[in-house]
């Protein structure tokens, strides 16, 4: 269970917006409260006064807390695969990439809001659409990785995912723990770390080409 945390002072009442500017201000005032409360905690109404509009305005955008929290979880899980794939196109040299996907999930979990909480943390895990939004966006992450793992070294499909599985495991990980310690360790420091970690492991498979990475 996620400890409780303050909620932010509400928002004052909000002048009318265009439907694509109010569906993203409520998303952000859901992700506050969500943040803070948890997702039973939580209440529409103080998701509304959060944002600073009517309970009726927010339920035009939203039929219910549930949908609302599967929309905000949508995005975030896109944006974290998001993260992982770019990591993985920026560049050719494998070492580079290794270190980039550990900092792309360091980068996601430091990010302002804790939104990995409602990710990797949400006290409606059990919830088969939560499960099925977090698994979706998990098979993309080590789909990525698989991918370039498969393409580098000629490991078969299910190899490629058990290790691209592993190194998404130990970033996750490890970004979690470093977070509340990241004024002992830097992020710089931490990422160096645990990409090292990994690639003393992932280095050991020879290059198809024979290449030297």
């Amino acid at each position: 269970m996620q400890p409780t945390r303050p909620t932010a002072e509400p928002s004052r009442r909000t002048s009318r917006l265009p439907r694509g500017a109010r569906r993203l201000q409520l998303l952000r005032a859901a992700q506050d409260v969500f943040v803070a409360q948890g997702f039973h905690a939580a209440a529409m109404d103080d998701i509304a006064d959060r944002a600073g509009v009517s309970k009726p305005v927010l339920y035009q955008h939203f039929p219910g807390k549930r949908e609302l929290y599967l929309a905000l979880l949508e995005e975030h899980v896109s944006e974290l695969a998001e993260r992982v794939a770019e990591a993985m196109g920026r560049t050719d040299d494998n070492r580079e990439r290794v270190d980039a996907a550990v900092g792309a999930y360091f980068d996601f979990i430091d990010a302002e809001g804790e939104a990995f909480r409602l990710v990797f943390e949400s006290d409606l895990r059990n919830d088969a659409d939560v499960r099925a939004i977090v698994d979706r966006g998990t098979g993309v992450c080590v789909d990525a990785i698989a991918e370039v793992i498969a393409a580098d070294t000629g490991a078969d499909p299910e190899r490629a995912l058990l290790l691209a599985s592993g190194l998404t495991g130990l970033a996750e990980t490890s970004a979690r723990w470093w977070l509340p310690r990241k004024g002992t360790v830097s992020r710089d420091e931490a990422v160096s770390l645990m990409s090292a970690l990994a690639w003393r492991g992932i280095s050991g498979f020879p290059r198809v080409d024979g290449d030297s990475r």
